[in-house]
């Protein structure tokens, strides 16, 4: 059967606009990423999409009576399959829309899980999905048109199961939540020692963050050489890639590309995914890439920071701004951003698709990892010949002389791999 012969699912897409406080923001820039989430599953099909006003929310129906009704009107003349809802619905609100509307129904967070399921690659990051992704299920199933109906081979859309099926549905997602938890304990426990491995090479890591879509796989693969995914696309990486770069000091660094960030990104993601931006949480450098093009920069880069505070990454952590996508902007404002980032110790402004900037960005990672370096004196007694051949690898003994109880020795060495002797 041809691609062409399957079917898209038709795919509405409606942005509550809900009033605050009696102002209302600029709903445009919402409603196109909404859009644009949607899109990012290959098999969707957009075909509508609203700003939906809201003086205020309907506990039952989300949507007023009225609203309710126009919109049938429109999900059914465009044959729509599935609504997707920019924001959280209760689980109340979704069976009482399914049943009126007649349709599937999904909110931000169970669309976001939906592209992330699509995209894991890695076993740890399909099984972080799939805990996220049975952590929702588990509060949603009070809905008429479950995951686990379908596999029971339910109608849909007619009605909820009794409340004894929803103990036993209940009772079968905690034993599959914890059967993934223990399979988890076994792959982070792998990843733990792969990391102890790398902790054992002299190399810092440089961690690339940002907001979903601003560039970083593109930045990644020209300065790596690597051919991570690159695609228009809200969520093209998922999985964590890692890469050893050589700077233009000569300096060998790791540099990693983690998946981006999202405003309101589902609490059972930010969970889930610790573990996958631990890489972040350890880097001796962050790169914070940033769409600066993009209408919402500023408060993409805000959502960024507050994700990066979720997971524990400290506030004083040393972190440089990478204004990307410089090209796609007019020349008076290109200029005026370079000229803002060339005043700047911690912003540069580049393109990572033309490559502008990219070389001046390396010696700026450079500086930021050329760390001061101290003398100590030690006395390794001879039992301490793993440490003493650790120091030769380091390339940090001055000097040297056997003395009656082992080797005194002179070294030079940065605050961090004095913290890493001590550890050994």
């Amino acid at each position: 059967m041809n691609e062409e012969d399957v079917r898209l699912t038709r795919a509405w897409v409606l942005h509550p606009d809900i009033k605050t406080a009696g102002t209302r923001k600029d709903t445009a820039p919402a409603l196109a990423e909404a859009v644009a989430l949607a899109a990012a599953l290959p098999e969707l099909e957009v075909v509508g999409s609203d700003v939906v006003r809201l003086p205020k929310l309907h506990p039952g129906m989300l949507f007023g009576k009225g609203k309710i009704a126009e919109l049938k009107a429109k999900i059914h003349d465009a044959e729509v399959d599935l609504v997707l809802i920019d924001g959280p619905v209760t689980p109340v609100q979704q069976r009482n829309l399914e049943k009126e509307w007649n349709v599937k129904l999904l909110d931000r967070t169970g669309l976001i899980l939906e592209i992330f399921s699509d995209r894991a690659r890695t076993r740890e990051g399909v099984l972080q999905v799939e805990l996220a992704a049975l952590s929702y299920q588990r509060t949603r199933l009070v809905r008429a048109w479950t995951h686990l109906e379908r596999q029971r081979g339910g109608l849909g859309f007619v009605g909820g199961p009794g409340e004894t099926q929803i103990e036993a549905d209940r009772r079968a997602i905690d034993d599959a939540i914890n059967r993934i938890k223990r399979q988890l304990a076994k792959v982070v426990k792998t990843r733990e020692l792969h990391r102890s491995a790398r902790a054992k090479v002299p190399f810092p890591v440089v961690a690339l963050v940002g907001y979903t879509n601003a560039g970083k796989s593109t930045l990644f693969n020209r300065v790596t050489g690597a051919d991570v995914l690159v695609k228009d696309m809200l969520f093209a990486t998922l999985d964590p890639t890692m890469r050893a770069v050589e700077l233009p000091s000569g300096r060998n660094v790791i540099m990693s590309d983690t998946v981006g960030f999202i405003s309101d990104l589902p609490t059972e993601l930010v969970a889930a995914f610790r573990a996958t931006l631990e890489e972040v949480l350890g880097a001796d450098l962050i790169l914070h890439v940033r769409d600066i093009s993009h209408a919402e920069t500023d408060q993409q880069a805000q959502n960024v920071r507050t994700i990066l505070e979720t997971l524990g990454v400290a506030q004083d952590a040393k972190t440089i701004e990478v204004w990307n996508k410089i090209d796609n902007l007019p020349d008076e404002d290109r200029d005026a951003m370079l000229t803002q980032a060339e005043r700047s110790d911690t912003i540069v402004a580049i393109s990572a698709l033309t490559g502008q900037g990219v070389d001046q960005l390396l010696n700026v990672v450079s500086a930021n990892l050329e760390e001061e370096k101290i003398e100590r004196d030690l006395v390794l007694p001879f039992s301490e010949g793993r440490k003493r051949a650790w120091l030769f690898e380091q390339g940090v003994i001055q000097t040297e002389k056997q003395v009656d109880d082992g080797f005194a020795i002179t070294v030079r060495w940065t605050a961090r791999q004095e913290k890493k002797f001590r550890e050994l």
